[in-house]
């Protein structure tokens, strides 16, 4: 009995640390530019610009820009990162802490990153 004790109350602890590490979701840019849509996409993380401020430039509403996100530590994913101004893919990261996720496209194996932080609208 005590064993079934001890794993249901690890279970309930860990539940609330198993739902800060959800990125899935609704995100706004920090400039307010953009929205983003985190969902699954297969066994990874995927990213959809579902709104856009200025819908005259080169990103487009529908348009993936985060792609094959697999989880790379704790609250964090790995993975590819397009960018519609230059129209080139990156190797990508996401870090996610607390309502604030952190993106990044990185070039030359990581030297250079050009990271966006991003709120949660739901």
């Amino acid at each position: 009995m005590f064993k079934v004790i001890c794993a249901a109350a690890l279970a309930l602890a860990a539940a609330p640390a198993a739902f800060a590490q959800d990125a899935t979701g609704t995100w706004l840019r920090d400039t307010g530019a953009s929205r983003v849509r985190i969902a699954p996409c297969g066994e990874a993380l995927c990213g959809t610009l579902v709104w856009l401020k200025d819908a005259d430039g080169p990103a487009k509403v529908g348009q993936r820009i985060f792609y094959d996100m697999k989880p790379s530590g704790a609250g964090a994913w790995a993975g590819k990162a397009f960018n519609p101004e230059d129209g080139k893919t990156y190797s990508g990261k996401m870090t996610l802490s607390g309502s604030t996720l952190t993106t990044a496209g990185c070039a030359l194996g990581g030297l250079v990153c050009r990271s966006v932080t991003w709120k949660r609208v739901n």
